[in-house]
């Protein structure tokens, strides 16, 4: 007998570092899902990618309690970010994109990281090929204020 989906809900957790307190615990447990036994599973599961990177996850909750994830890759802005070298700035102390992306450049990129970049991120892009996939990354660098060289 198949189980009964109660819901799915998206998190951006970082890798390797899901924890009881806010924003997950909260998020799952008012879900009734066990929030231990989620960030144990979680942070097994990211063990191998970069520690902090942002994963994009996934859970689907079903009425017994139990549940299912689905772990992405982190967002192309964040390896973007990463393959231009943007320092943190502002409150968060993030790095970010251009103010005005169009008229000011940030930062350059090649196109070789570019190509690195859609292969990394080709399992989650709907894109059939490298080339499409590289097109995609390419509207997001120019939509951060990255130039592509």
């Amino acid at each position: 007998m198949a189980k009964k989906l109660a819901g799915k809900m998206k998190l951006q957790i970082p890798a390797g570092k899901a924890n009881p307190s806010p924003p997950v615990g909260p998020a799952l447990g008012q879900r009734g899902i066990n929030i231990m036994e989620f960030c144990k599973a979680f942070n097994a599961k990211t063990q191998e990618m970069e520690p902090g990177a942002p994963c994009p996850t996934v859970i689907t909750y079903y009425q017994d309690k139990s549940f299912t994830m689905d772990i992405k890759t982190p967002p192309a802005s964040y390896y973007l970010k990463k393959a231009a070298g943007l320092k943190p700035v502002g409150k968060r102390n993030r790095p970010r994109g251009a103010e005005n992306p169009g008229r000011e450049t940030v930062a350059t990129v090649t196109t070789k990281q570019v190509r690195e970049i859609a292969e990394a991120k080709m399992k989650d892009l709907s894109a059939n090929d490298v080339e499409a996939a590289m097109q995609i990354i390419l509207g997001s660098a120019k939509s951060m204020g990255i130039e592509v060289k």
